[in-house]
């Protein structure tokens, strides 16, 4: 690379206004559609536990588990989350499997402003079953630009 190729890069890169990544409802929906295809998730058998007001989005204590037995013939392949107001809608995914014995999985995450968060979690036999809950955040994370 010469240098001539290289100052015409930096100057595209620096003229590119910087936008930054915002999940809307429509991104959220598109990104549970890739996960569940075109099946429909079913409200039930899965608890989703957050605080309804949270002081600082920095760190939101986060536990989803799901009603299953966790046997071989049926139990929980994985549990996503998402979100309508982050940078990105996909939260986080974790993959699951009868020995984990239980389907619960627990974590902190941020949160931009106040939201919808939908857990959903994937069963053996193809069926997907979900949650919702409307998390009211006073202080916002999650404000730095895409770079």
């Amino acid at each position: 690379m010469d240098r001539r190729h290289f100052l015409a890069g930096t100057a595209a890169v620096v003229v590119l206004p910087l936008v930054p990544a915002a999940a809307t409802p429509d991104s959220m929906a598109e990104a549970i559609r890739k996960v569940v295809g075109p099946a429909t998730p079913t409200e039930g058998r899965v608890k989703l536990d957050v605080p309804p007001l949270v002081e600082n989005g920095s760190t939101v204590p986060l536990t989803v588990s799901v009603d299953s037995p966790m046997t071989a013939a049926d139990h929980v392949k994985a549990i996503h989350v998402f979100n309508e107001k982050n940078p990105q809608p996909n939260v986080f995914s974790a993959e699951l499997g009868p020995r984990n014995g239980k389907a619960v999985v627990g974590t902190r995450i941020k949160l931009g402003d106040s939201q919808r968060i939908i857990a959903i979690a994937e069963t053996s036999d193809g069926k997907f079953w979900s949650a919702g809950a409307e998390v009211i955040v006073t202080l916002a994370a999650c404000l730095e630009e895409a770079t």
